[in-house]
C-alpha cells in the first residue's frame, strides 16, 4: 500500500468515526464500505490516486471535512476525483427523483477514472440493499440502472460486473422497482413532522431566513495586483477570501493563506457551480455548499457580492434558525408521547430519579405562576428514552431502529446544549446541523 492510499485510508476512517457513522443496516463500521469499493478498485487498476478516491469518496458528503481539505491533504487530483464522485444536489431542487437527475447528470461528465470508483461503490452498496431492504431496493435498482447507463466508459471489468448484479436483483424482485414517496425519502435519522402546518413551517425556516442575512461583503481585487498588496489589504479588513476580476468581471477568488509572492493571478481560483447561490437561498442550501466546500459564494443581482464561511453558521441569525427546529422536533416527540401514552400513563417508562428531577422543575415553574404539565418538565432525552421503546412511536418519527433513535436523540440534545449555552456549534455539531438542513428543506418543499 502506497503512502498516498495509507494516508487516504486513515484520514477517511478517522473522519467517519468521528462521527460515529456506522452502516444503516449491519451497524458495522463504515469504514467497511470504504475498504470494500478501495479492494474492487485496486483489483482493476494500479492507480493510487484511484484508489485513495476510493476511501476517500464519502468523506465530503458525510463528515466535516471538505474539498478543501481534500486538496490540502491529497493534492489537486484526488481532490478532483472525490468532487466528481460527491453529489451536488440540493434539497431545495426538488423530490429525490429530481435530485437524483442532477446528481446523474453531474457523474455523466466525469472523469474515466472517477466513474470506474463509482462503479465499485454501486457493487457494493446494491449488493448491501440488495440483502437488508427490499423495499428500497426497488428505488435503488431503478437509480443504478440510470446512474449505468452513464458509466458505462468506466472500467469494463466493474461495469460487467455491476450490470450482472443489477440485472439479477431486478430479476430477482420481479422487475418490479418503484418510486418513493415524499414522506418516505426524509432522512431515516432525523424525526419528520408529521401535521405540521406547512405554509407556516415554510415562512418561519425557509423564506425569513435567507442566504443574504449571513454573508459578508467581499473584497475585490484585480487579477494583476500584486499578491502582497492583497494579503496585506486581508489582514487589515481581517477578511481571509477576496474576488478577483478579470477584465473588470468577477471571475474567482484567492485566500489569505495561498497569498505570497506574485499576482492574484497566480493564485486564483475559480468559482464551482455547486458553490454559488442567490442572496435569497435558504440556510438549507448554504449549509449543503458548506459541507463540500469552505465557502458559499452568495449573488446580489446576479453578481457575486458576498462569502459565508461554515463559522458563520455561528451567527445568531443560524442559532435562531437551529433552535426554532429541535425545538419543533421536541415539541413533536410530546405530541407522539401524550397520543401514545393517554392518562399519565408515560410515567411507567420514566425511572424514579428522571421523574423526580421533573417535578423539581414543574414545582419551580408553578412558583413563577407559571402552568406546566409535569410531562413538559421533563428533559429531552427522558422524552426521548420513553418513544425509544415503543415501535409504534419509532415508525410515527420515522426512525428505524432504537439504535439509530438514540444516536440521533444524542446529536439533537447535544446542538440543542450548545445552542442553548454559546458553545462553537459548527465543530461540535455539524454533522447534525447538516441532517436537519435536509430534513427541513425535505418537509418545506413545494
Amino acid at each position: 500500500m502506497t503512502d498516498l492510499i495509507e494516508q487516504a485510508r486513515e484520514f477517511a476512517t478517522q473522519a467517519h468515526q468521528r462521527i460515529g457513522q456506522r452502516r444503516k443496516y449491519t451497524n458495522q463500521p463504515y469504514e467497511l464500505h470504504l475498504a470494500a469499493v478501495a479492494k474492487l478498485v485496486d483489483e482493476v487498476v494500479d492507480d493510487p490516486e484511484m484508489i485513495a478516491a476510493a476511501w476517500l469518496h464519502d468523506t465530503v458528503e458525510d463528515t466535516p471535512a471538505t474539498l478543501d481539505d481534500i486538496e490540502k491533504n491529497f493534492g489537486i487530483p484526488v481532490a478532483e476525483l472525490v468532487e466528481e464522485l460527491t453529489d451536488i444536489s440540493m434539497a431545495s431542487d426538488g423530490n429525490r427523483a429530481k435530485r437524483k437527475e442532477l446528481d446523474r447528470l453531474h457523474l455523466a461528465q466525469a472523469s474515466v477514472r472517477a466513474k470506474t470508483v463509482k462503479l465499485a461503490d454501486l457493487i457494493d452498496n446494491c449488493k448491501d440493499i440488495r440483502k437488508n431492504d427490499e423495499r428500497f431496493a426497488r428505488v435503488y435498482l431503478k437509480e443504478m440502472g440510470a446512474l449505468l447507463k452513464v458509466l458505462s466508459d468506466g472500467n469494463a471489468a466493474l461495469f460487467k460486473r455491476a450490470s450482472k448484479l443489477h440485472a439479477k436483483f431486478i430479476e430477482q424482485l420481479g422487475g418490479n422497482c418503484a418510486v418513493l414517496s415524499e414522506v418516505d425519502e426524509l432522512d431515516s435519522d432525523v424525526p419528520t413532522l408529521q401535521g405540521m402546518d406547512d405554509r407556516h413551517f415554510r415562512r418561519m425556516f425557509v423564506e425569513i431566513f435567507t442566504a443574504k442575512d449571513l454573508a459578508e461583503g467581499l473584497l475585490s481585487f484585480d487579477d494583476d495586483s500584486p499578491s502582497e498588496q492583497v494579503k496585506r489589504a486581508l489582514k487589515t479588513q481581517r477578511r481571509e477570501v477576496a474576488s478577483v476580476r478579470i477584465s473588470g468581471s468577477v471571475q474567482g477568488y484567492i485566500r489569505d493563506s495561498d497569498l505570497g509572492a506574485g499576482l492574484c493571478a497566480d493564485k486564483i481560483k475559480h468559482f464551482t457551480v455547486d458553490q454559488v447561490v442567490s442572496g435569497s437561498a435558504t440556510f438549507g442550501d448554504v449549509i449543503h455548499v458548506l459541507t463540500r466546500h469552505d465557502y458559499c459564494f452568495v449573488t446580489v443581482l446576479d453578481n457575486i457580492a458576498g462569502v459565508i464561511r461554515r463559522d458563520d453558521i455561528n451567527k445568531p441569525m443560524a442559532r435562531m434558525w437551529l433552535f426554532g427546529i429541535v425545538t419543533i422536533v421536541e415539541q413533536r416527540l410530546l405530541k407522539i408521547i401524550l397520543d401514545r401514552f393517554p392518562n399519565d400513563s408515560w410515567q411507567q417508562e420514566v425511572s424514579e430519579g428522571r421523574l423526580a428531577k421533573a417535578r423539581e422543575i414543574q414545582t419551580e415553574r408553578q412558583r413563577r405562576n407559571v402552568y406546566c404539565e409535569l410531562i413538559e418538565c421533563l428533559q429531552l432525552s427522558d422524552k426521548a428514552q420513553i418513544l425509544i421503546q415503543d415501535p409504534i412511536s419509532l415508525e410515527q418519527l420515522g426512525l428505524e431502529s432504537k439504535s439509530v433513535a438514540k444516536t440521533t436523540i444524542k446529536r439533537l440534545e447535544s446542538l440543542r446544549n450548545n445552542l442553548a449555552h454559546a458553545q462553537d456549534i459548527v465543530t461540535h455539531d455539524w454533522p447534525q446541523i447538516a441532517r436537519l438542513s435536509i430534513w427541513v428543506e425535505a418537509m418545506t418543499r413545494k
